[in-house]
């Protein structure tokens, strides 16, 4: 198809309009005004999700709006475009709000002769999962969500492993191909017509019209083009009716499609004759095309970025979180779409009733405010598991696992055969243009055939590794480091200096992060104190602490200069806002060692901050003469010994608009801090804490309740004695954990329904009162039942 882009009707050329505006220094395009009467910035004006720069990196091409402008009107598309992070994670939790109604709209509309074409096939796509409103959406989704359950999915592993070995058996000696046409199109499609239950003699034929329905829904054909694609979707509506009737007069087989059938005569009025035809159709795309194009973008990825696809191809235990972030990075869904139905605002944009939006997840998952490093591919990044790519909530992709078991076994078996393949060089890469799928449209490798590892090791073929379909990849994967230095910072405290064993730099990251370190049978979360520019090593402090666990005494009494330890993250859930205007930082004792990564910061940046630094004397303050050197006019200390003491009270007396406080120390000094804050503005004091007792419970005071997964069906009992993490554990629901004290984050789920009585301590009150998700370990039901969107 063509990638020709023409403007709005009636609108001025968009290049012309920002270049004059640019010159002129205004960053308003006055001539256009968004449906609430306001001007339109020339960056807005100007964005063209068509072209070039948004085809091949769209999180790129949006950088300008996550930074000034996260949420602008296109007079181009005619939509309200969503770029960061939170604010897509927020319409996508939304779905009464913002209704997924139009996911399937043209955004494109079509002539009158395509629609012609359309209706003399008899074309009537209506609803599916993707694009369907509340309650009927949700009665849809639990009566047919059985075969997508990681149970049911692995009756398809063998199918899909017989295929990928097939296919480049095909190739194997060749020494060059491209991927694309010879297997990365043919296999998820394949497997997507079994997964549906379609009869072999009809694959051949269904296979010609689905990258038709692409253009035909999310693309910009030409009025020439639009006819030759009406006639191949009509023919692609027909035609998999005819198939929907085969199956009908025998739906005892399987797959997805039967399933449906066999389930109707239960719930006629849930799963109707025109839905089960409208998903067979769009079931087709939506199991093919994005694995075939997550799989493409994730080996341009990983061979682009050799360091990584060596580390994978020596330990294959890493292909689940490499896929997890390959999906982050470059997933295969850039954009979906909502329609607001009712006056609202995002991200403090006013919205108004009826508005398109068109919320960008390829910019998502590329915001720095949830992602240290976005634009870094790092294979054991710890938060690579909440991407956006698969969507979030009520509506997340339920094909998920299929894709994720598709991507692992290919990676599998050519991190086998082929770890010596290469990209060809200097190869242009195409997309088809569209809004919604990414990826490119041919992928030429070569390889020296005499280096294929199975000429001389045959048993290679042999090898079998798991699959990962329940998401604990979300933890990440540790990475070794050796320990180079240990210094006294003060009285029973140590700066442990870490490093890359083979001197390779560390992942960057932001001030307020933290690392898991992993040695003997602990595993413990220190704030990073050092420069994060410095990513030769990683810094942390580590007290002693006499009548703790046992990690601190380890670290003080055991650990050596070249020792070697595992470490997990980093990861941020004390992160600051940049957008504020003023930071108070406060800080007890060891709690300086987040405090002193963020007050370099705002020094670094120009911005307005103190700091306030509480401790019992000199010699057991660590980094005092570091924080006089560079914070001396900004640094006020509080020494206990010597009779000076932090008046909380009087510090934060008055509030002040955009001021943040950010606090870390022990807990009577954030207990005060909280009550000091009450009449300031809701979560305008953030704190990091280093002490739980979230994870204990006493029976006599607790009571049992239950749980149900919504994406399985499953209920899950939860004893009075028992947390929500070991019950769903213990019914083989695999949830990621780690300090399983409400410290960390890790074990985060999405609530869908119930009261959480929340115990962990972090979450903001703000996340507290949405009520749409809890730390398992910790937190429980208020009443006598939650479920739980897993």
């Amino acid at each position: 198809m063509g990638s020709v882009s023409s403007p709005a009707a009636g609108a001025p050329e968009n290049a012309a309009t920002a270049a004059s505006a640019r010159a002129g220094g205004c960053p308003v395009d006055h001539s256009r005004l968004d449906p609430t009467g306001r001007p339109v910035s020339a960056d807005a004006a100007a964005f063209d999700p068509f072209g070039p720069a948004y085809l091949e990196d769209p999180a790129g091409a949006l950088r300008w709006a996550r930074e000034k402008e996260p949420v602008f009107y296109s007079p181009e598309l005619g939509y309200w475009v969503v770029t960061r992070y939170e604010d897509v994670k927020a319409v996508f939790r939304d779905n009464v709000t913002f209704s997924p109604s139009i996911a399937l709209e043209k955004i494109t509309p079509f002539s009158d002769e395509a629609n012609a074409v359309l209706k003399a096939h008899g074309y009537a796509m209506n609803r599916t999962l993707v694009n369907e409103d509340e309650p009927a959406h949700m009665l849809r989704r639990r009566a047919l969500q059985e075969p997508f359950t990681p149970e049911q999915l692995a009756h398809h592993e063998e199918l899909v492993r017989r295929l990928v070995r097939e296919h480049v058996d095909r190739f194997i000696d060749a020494g060059k191909v491209d991927l694309v046409s010879e297997m990365l199109f043919e296999v998820p499609l394949t497997v997507a017509l079994h997964f549906l239950g379609v009869p072999e003699e009809d694959m051949a034929t269904l296979r010609r019209y689905s990258v038709a329905h692409t253009v035909n829904t999310w693309g910009r054909p030409s009025p020439e083009e639009q006819v030759a694609v009406a006639e191949a979707v009509g023919k692609f509506w027909q035609y998999s009716g005819e198939v929907l009737e085969k199956m009908r007069r025998d739906p005892s087989g399987p797959g997805w499609m039967p399933y449906g059938i066999r389930k109707q005569p239960q719930m006629p009025d849930v799963i109707t004759d025109s839905y089960l035809h409208s998903m067979m159709m769009a079931g087709i795309v939506a199991a093919h095309e994005t694995t075939a194009l997550a799989t493409t973008n994730a080996l341009r990825l990983l061979l682009e970025n050799r360091g990584q696809w060596e580390e994978i191809c020596a330990d294959p235990s890493l292909i689940p979180a490499a896929v997890e972030e390959c999906l982050r990075f470059s997933g295969p869904i850039v954009a979906w779409r909502r329609i607001a139905t009712a006056d609202t605002e995002i991200g403090g944009v006013p919205i108004p009733k009826g508005a398109k939006l068109l919320i960008v997840q390829a910019s998502a998952n590329h915001d720095e405010r949830q992602f240290d490093d976005p634009d870094a591919l790092d294979i054991r990044r710890d938060t690579a598991g909440g991407h956006l790519s698969f969507g979030y909530g009520s509506h997340q992709c339920l094909g998920k696992h299929l894709a994720r078991m598709e991507m692992q076994i290919m990676l599998q078996e050519f991190t086998t055969r082929l770890p010596h393949m290469r990209l060809v060089p200097d190869q242009e890469f195409t997309y088809l243009p569209n809004t919604s799928f990414r990826g490119p449209e041919h992928l030429w490798v070569q390889w020296d055939p005499e280096q294929n590892p199975e000429r001389t090791d045959p048993s290679i073929l042999d090898r079998r590794l798991e699959v990962d379909l329940r998401g604990s990849t979300r933890r990440g994967v540790p990475r070794t480091v050796t320990v180079r230095r240990i210094d006294r910072e003060a009285d029973g405290i140590v700066r442990i200096t870490l490093a890359d064993p083979d001197g390779r730099l560390l992942p960057k990251w932001s001030p307020g992060s933290h690392v898991d370190l992993l040695f003997d049978e602990y595993s413990r979360q220190y704030s990073l104190c050092g420069d994060p520019d410095d990513r030769s090593c990683y810094q942390i402090a580590v007290r002693k602490e006499t009548d703790g666990r046992g990690g601190s005494r380890y670290v003080h009494e055991r650990l050596a200069v070249g020792d070697v330890l595992r470490l997990r993250g980093p990861r941020n859930h004390f992160r600051l806002d940049p957008d504020a205007r003023r930071y108070v930082f406060v800080a007890g004792g060891i709690g300086i060692t987040p405090i002193i990564a963020m007050a370099d910061h705002a020094r670094r940046t120009g911005r307005d901050y103190e700091i306030h630094y509480c401790g019992r004397s000199t010699d057991t303050m660590a980094f005092l003469d570091r924080l006089a050197r560079d914070h001396g006019d900004r640094l006020t200390v509080y020494r206990s010994a010597e009779g000076t003491r932090l008046d909380v009270a009087a510090l934060l007396a008055e509030p002040a608009e955009g001021v943040l406080v950010y606090a870390c120390g022990p807990q009577r000094l954030l207990d005060a801090l909280e009550e000091a804050t009450r009449h300031w503005p809701e979560d305008a004091l953030r704190v990091e804490h280093f002490t739980s007792d979230a994870g204990t419970l006493d029976p006599t005071k607790e009571h049992a309740f239950d749980v149900r997964l919504s994406e399985s069906g499953v209920t899950v009992h939860v004893p009075a004695d028992q947390t929500v993490l070991a019950a769903l554990r213990s019914a083989g629901v695999d949830v990621p954990s780690d300090c399983e004290e409400g410290l960390c984050g890790t074990c985060e789920v999405p609530v869908a329904e119930g009261e959480v009585d929340h115990r962990d301590l972090v979450l903001t009150k703000a996340e507290r009162a949405r009520g749409d998700r809890m730390m398992t370990c910790c937190s429980r039901a208020c009443g006598k039942a939650l479920t739980l969107r897993i």
